[in-house]
């Protein structure tokens, strides 16, 4: 008895089964059929990036190895389109390689391109960090306190590596522009900072020592 319960248990839920198949046919193959799209779009996609990445990658050591000083401005346009396509590894290679050369006179072209970079461009977090540090680096020289401070800020109010080289930046810019306190309490931020660079800290140690100890 418990068999014949058992059998006809089974062949109801067989029935069941290929009812609900039946009735929901034109949505089970409109489902897979999405989903093998949506997979099959994923590997497209991301055969592309690979191919274009392979392509920038391409560019940029053709640009370099290419590189002499009689081609500078042709170097300089191939490097821009590069950090144009806003990639992670070679547009930041594509701008250093510039202002390492000097392939760019006009400082705000060169402030443009760190914008790219900066705001449009999906690197890591402390990769960014570091654009940021470089962009107040290249600057230091020809702006004011507020200009390097709105440069810096997103650094110094952080918890990135390179925030006690924000400091050091800054109190190095006070110090050459003879505003000692303002020096001297941020080469302190520095030394109290926790987990600040070692190097940094023993350089704004001597320079707390030697320089501003009164």
């Amino acid at each position: 008895m418990d068999e014949d319960t058992s059998i006809i248990n089974s062949k109801t839920r067989n029935e069941k089964i290929k009812n609900f198949l039946i009735d929901n046919k034109k949505t089970l193959i409109s489902s897979i059929t999405i989903l093998i799209a949506i997979i099959i779009s994923f590997y497209s996609y991301q055969i592309y990036l690979d191919k274009k990445r392979v392509q920038i990658s391409n560019k940029y050591n053709s640009a370099i190895i290419d590189y002499q000083d009689t081609n500078k401005s042709i170097t300089a346009s191939k490097l821009k389109d590069i950090i144009n396509n806003k990639d992670s590894t070679y547009s930041p290679l594509a701008l250093y390689f510039i202002i390492d050369n000097n392939l760019i006179d006009n400082k705000n072209e060169i402030n443009s391109l760190f914008d790219i970079l900066i705001d449009q461009t999906p690197v890591e977090i402390e990769i960014k960090n570091l654009i940021i540090y470089k962009k107040a680096l290249f600057n230091a020289d020809q702006i004011n306190e507020i200009e390097l401070l709105n440069i810096l800020n997103p650094l110094i109010n952080s918890k990135s590596v390179w925030k006690s080289h924000a400091l050091y930046l800054v109190a190095e810019f006070f110090y050459s522009n003879g505003e000692r306190q303002k020096s001297k309490d941020f080469f302190e931020k520095i030394v109290s900072l926790e987990n600040s660079n070692s190097d940094i800290i023993t350089s704004a140690k001597r320079r707390l020592n030697r320089d501003l100890s009164e």
